[in-house]
Order: C-alpha cells, then structure tokens, then sequence
C-alpha cells in the first residue's frame, strides 16, 4: 500500500515554476529526493508537509489528504530539516514540555529514552550542542511522536561521517516495521546509495527520472572510450558527454547497449554518477 502519493503536484512562483511532480512511495521505503540547488526539491517537500499551498496538484500521506482534515494530516509528518528549529537558550527538559503540550502523540516515555541513548546533555542550553547533537535532538523530538512519514530536507548536511552513518541506521530502524515511509533530500548521494529504495530525480521544477534504485543502476552504463570512436547515433543516445584525460565519459539507457562496440569499455554506474550526467546533458 502507498504511504505518500502525489499527484500532479505544481506551485507557480515568479521567477520558478514546479510542474506536474507525480510519484508514490510505498509502506517501509525511503525515497531519495535528488536534484541541485534551486530544482524544486524544498519546494516539493514543503508541499508534502503543508508549509506552503500548491498551486495545483493533489498530496495523500496514508490515504488522507491535509484538505481532509490538517491536523491529523500533520500528525502523521515528521519534519527535519538543515537548520536547528529550537531557540537558543531551551534546554532538553523545556522542548519536551513544549512537545508534549503541543503533539497529542508525544511520549514523554521515548523522548527521554532517546535522550538518554544517544547521551544528549540535559544540563546545556542547546546552543552549546555540537551539530551532531543538534540533528539527534531534532530527531528525538520526531521519533516520540506517532508519524507515519519522515521528511528530512538536507538534514544530514555538514554532519562528519560517523554522525551521518547513525542518521542512517536511525533511518532504517524508522521503516523497519513496514508502516512507516522516508523520504529524504540531500546532495550526499553515496547515503542513498546506502539505503534508497527509490529515486526521484528533479530538475529545473521538472522530474527527469524516478525508478527503483536498483532499477535505476541496472537500467543506465557508465560508458568511456576516445572521443573520436562516437559515431552519430551513439552520440545521440549518450548522456551528458564529459571530455577527460583519457577521452570521454557519459551515460547510456541499457535498452540502447547494442550501440557499443569494442572500441568502449562500460560499467554499472553509481548513483551520483547517473545524476551528475543527466544534469550536464541538461546544462550542454
């Protein structure tokens, strides 16, 4: 069953226009949310989380729409994003009392469990948290709550590789009982290599590919060789030519593999890698 459905999603600003953003993601899956800066990708998830109006378009999280009934819509969202959202001088103890007055679902019970698992200073002010501790807090403030779906916007940004690994265990303990949905943007691709099950790739407001993660890798070749091997036709199926030491480097759709000669040498590509030339094939 689908936990997040969109459909034909778009939100018309002055000078950006995001159009016709269709997708669904199942019960215990993370979707990796990919695109540059200024693509749509905030955009979109502040649509998902009801922080903006769509211009048109329709957003199901769990079967119920925020036109339904908002509140309860909300509930079901956790939201964490690439800035800390707690003033300055709260201390642990004062952002659980806030919580729990203001989330029906609140636990008092998991948010000091968390709390104390991932040994978060009751005694400071969190200005003086690390980064680290920072993201954690924030987590802990959503996982005591009954969500349905987590939103991360960029949430792992300037985190060191340790931090960023247990955001990503944090992540996968959150769908484990098959209930609950992630869906997740960030420029670190390697993560959603780690732990995606779906892509959906944004550009310019527009998607350009959204698939299976795995299908994704298996469906595109990483395609090197000279420049001077390409002939017409495979240079109009290659994607994003990019010119190097050694000659050249682009993407090729696996249904157009017959185009190879001996003269390439191909391989599975990585996602940042398919992504990296869709974007220059875009630029050229």
């Amino acid at each position: 069953m689908e936990l997040l459905e969109v459909r034909n999603l778009s939100k018309y600003y002055k000078t950006f226009r995001l159009e016709n953003i269709s997708f669904m993601l199942p019960k215990g899956y993370i979707m990796g949310y990919v695109g540059q800066n200024g693509a749509g990708k905030s955009t979109t998830l502040n649509l998902i989380t009801n922080i903006c109006k769509s211009s048109s378009g329709e957003i199901y999280v769990d079967g119920r729409s925020c036109n339904d009934d908002e509140s309860s819509y909300k509930e079901t969202i956790g939201y964490i994003g690439d800035e800390f959202y707690f003033p300055d001088n709260f201390k642990v103890r004062h952002i659980r009392s806030v919580l729990n007055n203001f989330y029906k679902s609140f636990s008092t019970e998991k948010f000091d469990e968390l709390v104390t698992r991932w040994k978060l200073d009751r005694k400071l002010e969190v200005k003086d948290f690390s980064q680290g501790m920072k993201v954690k807090l924030m987590f802990a403030s959503v996982l005591a709550r009954e969500t349905k779906l987590l939103v991360l916007d960029e949430a792992t940004n300037g985190l060191d590789p340790v931090i960023r690994a247990e955001v990503l265990k944090i992540l996968q303990e959150y769908i484990a009982d098959g209930e609950r949905s992630v869906i997740f943007s960030t420029h670190i691709l390697s993560d959603l290599e780690q732990i995606a099950d779906y892509i959906f790739f944004i550009h310019e407001g527009k998607m350009v590919l959204y698939d299976a993660k795995d299908e994704l890798m298996e469906n595109h070749l990483l395609v090197k060789g000279e420049r001077r091997a390409i002939f017409p036709e495979l240079q109009k199926a290659l994607i994003g030519i990019t010119d190097n030491a050694y000659g050249f480097e682009a993407i090729l759709p696996g249904d157009r593999a017959d185009l190879l000669t001996n003269d390439f040498h191909f391989e599975k590509p990585t996602i940042d890698q398919i992504v990296i030339h869709y974007i220059k094939d875009r630029e050229a």
